[in-house]
């Protein structure tokens, strides 16, 4: 993915192609957004971090809303006040690497 494209805000066309091969990804306005349900709170917990890990590697940081056992990220890019690939770039990453749960 070029810098350059990352900074674009996509059309919502762009992201309902994107959303129709991935599970649980919503687009709210805005924003993208997933929901994460966990057992306990305690895995909820490692799940956060491994995504400020993932977000942390790419200097791109998802909204997190921490409920008990549920989760939810909100992606979006404030520099082109919308969704960017940067947004769906870190989306995969966070699914690649959170795919053990397959709950979501």
């Amino acid at each position: 993915m070029q810098v350059a494209d990352s900074m674009t805000k996509l059309n919502p066309e762009s992201v309902r192609g994107w959303m129709s091969d991935r599970k649980g990804w919503k687009r709210r306005s805005n924003r993208l957004t997933k929901e994460f349900v966990f057992t306990n709170f305690r895995d909820s917990i490692v799940f956060v971090n491994r995504v400020a890990t993932i977000a942390d590697s790419r200097k791109h940081h998802p909204d997190i809303d921490l409920r008990g056992g549920t989760v939810t990220l909100s992606l979006s890019t404030a520099a082109v006040g919308g969704i960017s690939a940067k947004d769906l770039d870190l989306a995969e990453q966070i699914d690649f690497a959170t795919s053990w749960n397959n709950g979501n």
